[in-house]
């Protein structure tokens, strides 16, 4: 049955229409005879304990020059839509966790938010992949520049980043005997103000950072490798990175498998795992991509298993509603 879709989401005029995930999500959910709502986060509001948002109809279309049609805005409670594509960007910062917690008021009165406000809180990308630390190469997260210099020492050539990006930026390569290390380390944590996080350096990233897109648990059977270019150590697509389609290695399925179900329990319904080599290194829970260059490469439908998942989750709160039962 079709329902209305509110897609929180960064300017849809700003996408790049060929390679968005987001893009692929709605035009799935047109095809399927949704109706689709446009907001940003400064549409958001509460009122009198409701979720309300100020939602533009949006129609879409698989075009690069002219890929969106807005109608008129107005503000109406948030839950009058069924479902909820949380698809903002990082940084997760304070106003992207006050957007979570309006989001829990819209799933409190019966809409599905996708993905999970809670789990959106829980999971920060970079920290996330620590709940599973037996796929992870060594890493150590803190504040303090003589720990994470002590980590340079024991693990030779490491990587640090901050835990609020994306994208590859703020990200560095470096090493006990490398003479800028304290400098990065003053621009990552400061006086010991921020967490950054290290880890032992991969040397497998030369053949690719894969993106592995998990749907309700379950991964789809090809990753994109994300291959550094030239002289730079980040696979990154925003950092230069080259992709090219892979299948899933025995490792990565082993890693799906360990991670997939903690993920659905949260509610994390559609993620995309990175992962270097045999490491997990981040779990991707905002606005995972990689969608549209998959399915070009193999003629996959991705969006398409995302809504039947969609779909599926729907129907068990709709019979937990009527049996008294609660649905994740």
């Amino acid at each position: 049955m079709p329902y209305t879709i509110a897609v929180l989401m960064d300017p849809i005029s700003s996408i790049h229409p060929k390679k968005d995930t987001t893009l692929a999500l709605m035009l799935e959910a047109q095809r399927r005879g949704h109706a689709l709502r446009y907001l940003q986060q400064g549409d958001l509001a509460v009122r009198d304990g409701r979720a309300w948002a100020r939602l533009a109809p949006l129609r879409v279309k698989d075009d690069p020059a002219a890929w969106f049609e807005l109608g008129e805005a107005r503000w109406q409670p948030l839950a009058e839509a069924g479902l909820v594509l949380a698809r903002k960007d990082p940084p997760f910062d304070a106003q992207y966790l006050y957007d979570t917690q309006v989001l829990d008021l819209a799933a409190r009165e019966g809409s599905l938010v996708v993905n999970a406000p809670q789990g959106l809180r829980d999971f920060n990308e970079k920290l996330a992949a620590q709940w599973f630390p037996h796929c992870c190469a060594p890493a150590l997260v803190a504040r303090d520049r003589a720990e994470l210099r002590r980590f340079a020492r024991e693990h030779g050539q490491i990587v640090l980043k901050p835990l609020d990006g994306m994208g590859g930026r703020g990200i560095f390569r470096s090493g006990a005997d490398d003479p800028n290390l304290n400098a990065i380390l003053e621009t990552l944590v400061g006086d010991g103000e921020r967490f950054a996080m290290a880890q032992k350096f991969i040397p497998e990233i030369r053949a690719g950072d894969k993106r592995i897109l998990l749907v309700d648990g379950e991964p789809v059977p090809y990753a994109l490798a994300r291959i550094p270019q030239g002289g730079d150590f980040r696979g990154n697509l925003a950092a230069g990175g080259r992709g090219e389609g892979v299948p899933l290695s025995d490792r990565d399925r082993w890693i799906a498998a360990q991670v997939g179900p903690e993920l659905t329990r949260r509610g994390m319904l559609f993620v995309g795992l990175d992962v270097i080599g045999d490491y997990l290194t981040e779990i991707n829970v905002t606005s995972p991509t990689c969608v549209r260059e998959l399915d070009a490469l193999y003629g996959l439908n991705i969006a398409a298993t995302v809504f039947d998942a969609i779909e599926a989750n729907r129907g068990n709160r709709e019979r937990g509603t009527k049996d008294g039962t609660i649905h994740a």
